[in-house]
């Protein structure tokens, strides 16, 4: 993309809460992009949910607050269709000073795992289902979208409903052409069982490429939202009696020849596969602070309510978390169920992507797959409440294995602030804070 078109753009890396923090600049700075001279604190990546710098923090003061260097992704610029006055984002990543990769930057942990499937002659396809929910924040409190035919609330869910597709055509049109623009791949979009609910899937593409547009659609679709007068959310439960939003996550592995590593020409998948099934199983419960990032998130996690908790895996079965997928053997793939839509899309790859590597790499071999109702078996649960996922993801031999301990300490240091801070806010105001943060 030529950014001489415009006469801003903007530049912009992923924080640990997977939003967007950068700068604005004029159209005669983007010569300057590839040479590392935009700066920022490596601490802007380290802020918690309100924005704010992390207390105690050895980013902040301990070190001067000192800057790194943003340099430009192989994404490739995009344009933000959202936005009246046109404008071009780059989307970056951050490094230290000395031209290395900062560990605290969400991207380059996913970075790092994928090179692990890199160092066997391996590649990661991978592919988002992404769940919202468009609301109506107009009022003191939160409330279900109108439907923009009659003006009236919507009060019923409309699972694959075309009629409700059709009530909110203008901007469900509006995403396929804006991700045509940013060379996003959306695929199906169908209304879920929530009310005013529904779920986009992007197309399958190398994993690190699939994290990079699961990030920037989740922003589109926030912004195209806004611009058609309501709002779209990807709280885990943005009302307490209606469905959760959640992020399925599936993925393959290509040998250097192209050729898909879980097939063995069978339903049943290769070795290869249950072992990344086993790993995805073990780093499960220790990775609940990635997939349940918030204090909100917790509410989503109930048994029976169509958000796994349990640690189990099956063929074709979709109570359980960790689901192998029917069709062609050629296409044999993972999908792993458990996140929020709330999640930062670089930390839940590398979470998933690590497990798989680890279980792969050590050889695991999971337990029999699951028939019938997951939620009716006794297995190893994700972690009961925020602050018991903060306790065992700061402490698990698993999650060592997968990021580095500045991701680890950064990201720790972070929820505890947020903890702190979200229990003195009634919870009947939390969506105050998470509504378009996550």
């Amino acid at each position: 993309m030529d950014l001489s078109q415009f006469q801003t753009f903007r530049v912009a890396a992923c924080d640990l809460n997977g939003r967007m923090r950068g700068k604005r600049l004029p159209a005669s700075h983007a010569s300057k992009l590839k040479d590392g001279s935009v700066r920022m604190p490596l601490s802007s990546l380290n802020v918690d949910i309100f924005g704010a710098d992390i207390e105690n923090s050895p980013l902040v003061f301990e070190s001067g607050d000192i800057d790194g260097r943003l340099m430009p992704t192989n994404r490739g610029a995009v344009p933000l269709p959202w936005l009246d006055v046109p404008q071009g984002l780059v989307p970056m990543v951050l490094h230290n000073d000395d031209g290395t990769p900062f560990a605290g930057d969400p991207r380059h942990a996913l970075e790092r795992v994928l090179a692990r499937f890199a160092a066997r002659g391996w590649t990661v396809d991978a592919a988002t289902e992404l769940e919202f929910t468009l609301v109506d924040d107009s009022g003191r409190g939160l409330k279900t979208v109108r439907d923009p035919r009659s003006g009236r609330r919507m009060s019923a869910p409309g699972i694959l409903s075309l009629g409700q597709m059709d009530a909110f055509d203008e901007f469900l049109s509006a995403l396929y052409s804006a991700g045509a623009e940013m060379e996003i791949p959306v695929e199906t979009a169908v209304s879920e069982a929530g009310i005013g609910q529904f779920e986009l899937t992007l197309h399958h593409q190398t994993a690190l490429r699939a994290a990079d547009d699961t990030w920037l659609f989740k922003t589109m679709i926030k912004g195209l939202a806004r611009k058609h007068g309501f709002v779209a959310t990807f709280m885990a439960k943005p009302f307490e009696d209606d469905t959760g939003n959640g992020m399925h996550m599936h993925f393959s592995v290509l040998d250097g020849e192209g050729r898909n590593v879980f097939n063995d020409g069978t339903e049943a998948g290769t070795d290869i596969m249950r072992a990344a099934v086993a790993g995805c199983l073990a780093a499960m419960p220790p990775s609940s602070l990635i997939f349940a990032p918030n204090a909100n998130s917790y509410t989503r996690l109930v048994p029976g309510a169509h958000a796994p908790t349990g640690a189990g895996w099956g063929y074709e079965n979709r109570t359980v978390a960790v689901r192998i997928p029917g069709g062609p053997p050629s296409a044999r793939r993972i999908e792993h169920r458990v996140a929020g839509g709330d999640i930062n899309p670089y930390l839940s790859f590398a979470a998933i992507l690590g497990a798989a590597i680890t279980g792969i790499e050590e050889g695991m071999t999971p337990p029999a797959p699951i028939t019938g109702n997951a939620y009716e078996v006794d297995l190893p649960q994700l972690a009961p409440d925020w602050d018991s996922a903060i306790d065992i993801f700061e402490t698990d031999p698993m999650i060592a294995k997968i990021f580095e301990p500045e991701l680890i300490r950064n990201l720790v240091m972070t929820k505890r602030q947020e903890l702190a801070r979200m229990a003195e806010i009634p919870s009947q105001h939390h969506w105050k804070t998470y509504l378009e943060t996550v």
